[in-house]
């Protein structure tokens, strides 16, 4: 029954039949976590052949390069081709580092604090004395979290926009950036966004890419995490952004980030960035004062394991039998335990790792406080916007894939307990 019908007595009969469910919860001594989007056990089995790879008097690329020795700041030719396909950049607009494109996500953002931009007039450290504000980024909410705490970190004043289904509110981002020469930076997750789901469209990215700006440096940080990481056997489109800002006077604009962290091994991968050629020499400058290069071996039996696209794309078909069933069990319970109460709502994604649930507003952090309490962490309230803060105290992002289906279902069930039971302390509260 429709909670937001119910009188207070159908309330409180209700809430008394959730509250001995609940104790039912507590008392199972449940330990169980959906707070990150980390690849299950079963997952990370699929690449294990990668520990035997490249092999002994195997350290050769396709180029010739010894990958035992130092050198190679720009990574694998070979592999850079592989994922400039994937991300859209093309081989020769795209290097690649070390295991976490977060570092290169903050290492770009230094250095534009300390040296600024190819396009900048002054380091953005010094932008606030120049302009009396702060330098500030757009933030599509809700977002991801190690975005925004990049962001933190350095005092850059973060700004909400809505994500839409097709992306982020373009017209809402456009007033902003032609009207405030502050105004640096934005993150974006393109594809099967953290933690919504949804997909940026060909439209937006090229309102995106042509959008007129007050700052020459703005940078749009294209985080491409979920390129690959379809549920279902379409593929998502590869935009080209790079080609989109050049052809609209913006050659600059794009910083396009890739890993396969949630690929192969998720602490021992590879990182992408592609940009222009501009852009990446500009990178290159400054991350060659702090290594000689990247893991090579580690780029080379990567090359070896997936081959080109096609073998990712087939690898990652084994990483969707694994888990569409999980994100399956998740929607189906949320239909089945919270449909009819009409106390939330969530998104379906067809790709990505996260399902985002969305309670009765000023429930969010009552919801995960029960859950915690009965044994099941979930991800902090308010971690889905920057500064923590969710205006609404309505988000929850899940994170179905690292329990096993089993464990998910259980979770899951008890997470639905709980938005009901809170649920029904606000609307009792109200009355």
């Amino acid at each position: 029954m429709n909670f937001h019908s119910m009188s207070a007595d159908q309330l409180r009969d209700t809430q008394a039949d959730l509250k001995k469910r609940y104790d039912d919860l507590c008392a199972a001594g449940l330990k169980l976590d959906l707070t990150r989007g980390k690849p299950g056990p079963d997952q990370l089995d699929l690449s294990e052949p990668l520990l035997s790879l490249p092999g002994a008097g195997n350290h050769t690329s396709p180029d010739g390069t010894d990958c035992r020795n130092y050198g190679g700041l720009t990574g694998l030719p070979a592999l850079r081709a592989v994922f400039g396909e994937l991300l859209g950049t093309g081989p020769d607009r795209i290097i690649a580092q070390n295991n976490a494109s977060l570092q290169i996500m903050h290492d770009v953002t230094v250095y534009a604090l300390l040296n600024g931009t190819p396009d900048s007039v002054r380091p953005w450290s010094q932008e606030h004395a120049a302009l009396g504000a702060p330098v500030k980024f757009l933030c599509p909410v809700p977002g991801y979290d190690r975005h925004f705490s990049i962001t933190q970190q350095y005092g850059i004043e973060m700004i909400n926009v809505p994500m839409n289904p097709n992306g982020p509110d373009v017209d809402v981002c456009a007033e902003l950036v032609a009207s405030d020469p502050s105004v640096k930076g934005m993150w974006v997750v393109p594809t099967y966004s953290n933690p919504t789901g949804y997909t940026v469209t060909e439209d937006v990215a090229r309102r995106l890419a042509a959008m007129p700006a007050a700052a020459p440096d703005f940078r749009i940080y294209w985080d491409n995490a979920y390129a690959v990481h379809t549920l279902v056997e379409r593929e998502p489109a590869v935009l080209p952004v790079l080609d989109y800002a050049a052809e609209a006077g913006n050659p600059n604009r794009f910083y396009v980030f890739g890993s396969t962290s949630k690929i192969t091994f998720a602490g021992a991968g590879v990182s992408f960035f592609g940009s222009s050629k501009e852009n990446l020499d500009w990178f290159t400058q400054f991350a060659s004062i702090s290594t000689i290069g990247p893991d090579k071996l580690n780029q080379l039996r990567h090359l070896l394991f997936l081959r080109d696209a096609d073998g990712v794309r087939a690898h990652m078909a084994r990483h969707r039998a694994l888990i569409a069933p999980k994100f399956t069990k998740v929607v189906e319970i949320l239909e089945d335990r919270l449909a009819e109460a009409k106390i939330a709502s969530w998104t379906e994604p067809e790709g990505g790792y996260f399902i985002s649930l969305d309670v009765i507003d000023g429930t969010a952090k009552r919801t995960i406080a029960l859950a915690k309490d009965a044994g099941i962490a979930l991800t902090a309230a308010g971690s889905t916007f920057p500064y923590k803060n969710d205006p609404d105290d309505r988000n929850i992002r899940l994170a179905p894939t690292f329990p096993s289906l089993d464990e998910l279902a259980t979770a899951m069930d008890g997470v639905a307990t709980c938005a009901l039971l809170a649920a029904t302390e606000k609307l009792l509260d109200r009355d």
